[in-house]
């Protein structure tokens, strides 16, 4: 696993993994401040037959943390680790258009379907996120709209030839080249980039919160022995 530590005012006192490959979720992720080491998570992405969207991104979120949570912790290096306590964030953003799922795109050619249908419209970006340690998992989703202008063929074919959208849910990065066809986002900017660290920030709190009050009530009670007490 390779180590990132984060910049800002915020100190995770667990261990933090995200279970992603993303060097955007990388960079949101130190953006805000947390210490975490990454372990990208290998399985199956492909949408079930007749499955929602969120259900979609949610489960998957679920899948990577649960998968990368079994491996730290069979390697011995993970729960409880020096006290801290492990926990794997997950995360899958997908682009939602008329409720039809759409993914990285295979090819130029897909990635060029998938611009001709954004454009002139609006559509909705959607993450899952899971947070998962070894009292269970938190789940949670965020939804985003997203405006495209109307693009031309000539303007998406020397967009697809950047390389840009291949590796993109949707076939676009709002945070490069795509920028100049989005005048409008309604919700999570950082969503849309491919995590939304409000309410992933918000997640991790409130799981620190948990692993905390569960350490403390697992320590025993010191009494000490100079105070005097009171016989019955």
């Amino acid at each position: 696993m390779s180590q990132v530590a984060g910049k800002g005012a915020c100190h995770n006192h667990n261990m933090l993994v995200l279970a992603s490959a993303s060097p955007r979720r990388r960079e949101l992720l130190t953006q805000v401040g947390f210490a975490f080491e990454v372990l990208p998570a290998h399985i199956p992405e492909d949408p079930r037959e007749g499955e929602d969207p969120i259900a979609y991104v949610t489960r998957l979120a679920r899948e990577k943390a649960e998968v990368v949570f079994c491996e730290v912790t069979a390697k011995g290096t993970g729960q409880q680790r020096g006290g801290e306590e492990l926990v794997v964030l997950g995360a899958d953003t997908t682009v939602t258009l008329d409720n039809h799922i759409l993914g990285k795109p295979e090819d130029a050619a897909d990635a060029t379907r998938m611009l001709r249908m954004l454009s002139g419209r609006s559509h909705h970006v959607i993450t899952g996120v899971a947070v998962v340690t070894a009292q269970g998992a938190e789940v949670a989703a965020e939804v985003t709209a997203v405006r495209f202008l109307t693009m031309t063929d000539e303007e998406i074919a020397a967009y697809v030839a950047t390389g840009e959208p291949m590796d993109k849910a949707g076939a676009y990065g709002i945070q490069g080249y795509a920028a100049r066809w989005i005048p409008r986002v309604e919700g999570c900017y950082f969503n849309v980039v491919g995590l939304p660290l409000a309410l992933v920030s918000t997640l991790l709190e409130s799981t620190k919160a948990k692993c905390d009050s569960l350490i403390k009530a697992e320590l025993p009670v010191e009494r000490d022995p100079l105070v005097k007490r009171d016989s019955l």
